[in-house]
């Protein structure tokens, strides 16, 4: 009985774990699952000069560099999915672990960020 409880308690752990992480997605697979989704955000974590120079659709902008970034993340809604990028990737990544460690469940970081983006000639706003 023991036993079973046990396997019980780890099985959920590891499914919380699981459900947890971000998805980092390639651009094909970015786009496609933003269009799947209605109610979203979408996070650039780039500064004001980078946004400025173009960015996706309907993205806020908080600076990853900013002291205040973690508390500006909580100002987002966590039942929603987030697709977050930067211009590379690096930013991106950390503020997913950012987003994870605050209780978002559905994060997806653009591989490669808007760099890649571009270079697939997916459109931008400025």
């Amino acid at each position: 009985m023991k036993r079973t409880a046990s396997f019980f308690a780890f099985f959920l752990g590891t499914l919380t774990f699981i459900q947890a992480q971000s998805r980092v997605l390639d651009v094909k697979s970015f786009d496609a699952k933003m269009a799947s989704v209605k109610d979203k955000t979408i996070l650039d974590v780039r500064t004001p000069d980078e946004y400025s120079q173009g960015h996706l659709t309907s993205a806020v902008m908080v600076d990853y560099n900013k002291p205040d970034f973690k508390q500006q993340l909580t100002k987002l809604d966590k039942a929603k999915p987030v697709f977050v990028y930067c211009a590379a990737g690096v930013r991106s990544a950390g503020a997913s672990k950012a987003l994870i460690e605050l209780g978002f469940t559905q994060v997806y970081d653009l591989q490669g960020g808007i760099n890649a983006w571009k270079k697939a000639q997916m459109p931008i706003v400025k």
